[in-house]
């Protein structure tokens, strides 16, 4: 089976790492990976970089992201991605047996749609999902609406893919792929982990907050707040940069801003994914509205202050608290975490082995 993999940003590709894996060494697949958006960016990391040194091939090398945040900036990348990817898809048409797709990014949206014309089939990961606090609901339910087979990290999430689509059939409830990481990815010591990021972790705060692209103009309000609120709190902070939305740069600068000022703050582009589970191993507790606190955080046992509507919507395990983005608020719920019992690692995501009932669908699914 011929399968072409999308990945845009390091997101996503975190999500996809446990299955590029087995698909790489399963010879019932002829694996590529096209690398776009921010992959390619500098100022995200340059972040294709990982991908090479985890020893994959990337068959292709698109730039689609443009420079800035506003609304229109993205509109005109997503028809910089359509016209790219027509050319890819005129060219790779006869190559193809699948496209595998996750999520609900403005660009992966454009990258399939591209792809519409040509009646190329399509696998879609985290379909069903609602995010009330950003434009990617439209995109995602999409993204559903154009694909073949549905990947679904939940029943309640599987269930609501087959309302989109009508029918219960190329549905699949395998978990979230993320979680496989957690299998065999090696959690760093704090020694180890100063060794490689120059960072000594002290039971940090772990925040990631991305824009509410719904209602964006509110942005500069919520930045401020958070702000306000991790300005006060008396213990080490690790703030990792948000996605390429609307509004981010504003977050972004004011974060870096913030964290120059600060002793106990530090900011990071990327931790990678090896990075990033290893901070969230020896975290306290989660702080932002990042999908890795409502679907992670659960496996190590960590609560996860959710800020404001990004996520809302989404399954959510007992470690998530909802919290609204007043600095107040925010400092209630960190006191309140440490009044609650410790968590057990119970995820409602699923059990580490969504790669294998991917691949197992995948293989029916081509006889």
């Amino acid at each position: 089976m011929k399968i072409i993999v999308l990945t845009s940003s390091r997101a996503d590709y975190g999500i996809y790492l446990p299955l590029l894996k087995k698909l790489k060494v399963d010879t019932f697949f002829n694996l590529k990976i096209v690398a776009f958006g921010t992959h390619l960016s500098k100022k995200f990391g340059n972040t294709i970089d990982q991908i090479l040194k985890d020893g994959f091939e990337v068959a292709y090398k698109i730039e689609t992201l443009l420079d800035g945040d506003s609304p229109e900036t993205i509109a005109k990348s997503m028809a910089v991605t359509i016209d790219k990817f027509s050319s890819l898809w005129a060219k790779e048409k006869s190559n193809i047996d699948l496209i595998l797709c996750v999520g609900d990014r403005y660009e992966m949206f454009a990258a399939v749609t591209a792809s519409v014309p040509f009646i190329i089939p399509v696998a879609h990961l985290h379909g069903g999902e609602t995010t009330l606090g950003a434009i990617d609901n439209v995109f995602r339910h999409s993204i559903t609406s154009m694909s073949k087979l549905h990947f679904a990290s939940t029943k309640n999430h599987a269930d609501r893919v087959a309302q989109i689509i009508g029918s219960k059939n190329g549905v699949y409830n395998v978990g979230a792929l993320s979680l496989d990481n957690l299998m065999d990815i090696k959690i760093l010591s704090v020694q180890q982990f100063k060794e490689k990021f120059n960072i000594e972790l002290n039971a940090p705060a772990l925040v990631t907050f991305h824009p509410e692209t719904i209602a964006f103009e509110k942005n500069d309000q919520y930045i401020s707040e958070l702000i306000a609120a991790l300005d006060t709190l008396p213990k080490q902070i690790i703030i990792t940069m948000p996605n390429a939305d609307t509004m981010s740069n504003l977050i972004r600068n004011k974060l870096r801003e913030f964290a120059k000022q600060k002793s106990n703050v530090i900011s990071v582009e990327s931790l990678g994914t090896e990075g990033y589970f290893s901070c969230l191993h020896h975290c306290s507790f989660v702080l932002g509205n990042s999908s890795s606190g409502i679907i992670e955080a659960a496996s190590f046992g960590k609560y996860v202050l959710n800020l404001g509507n990004r996520q809302l919507g989404r399954d959510v395990g007992e470690n998530v608290i909802q919290c609204e983005i007043k600095k107040n608020k925010i400092l209630d719920a960190v006191k309140l975490i440490d009044t609650l019992p410790k968590l057990n690692t119970t995820n409602i995501y699923g059990d580490g082995h969504t790669a294998d009932k991917i691949i197992s669908t995948l293989k029916i699914a081509a006889k």
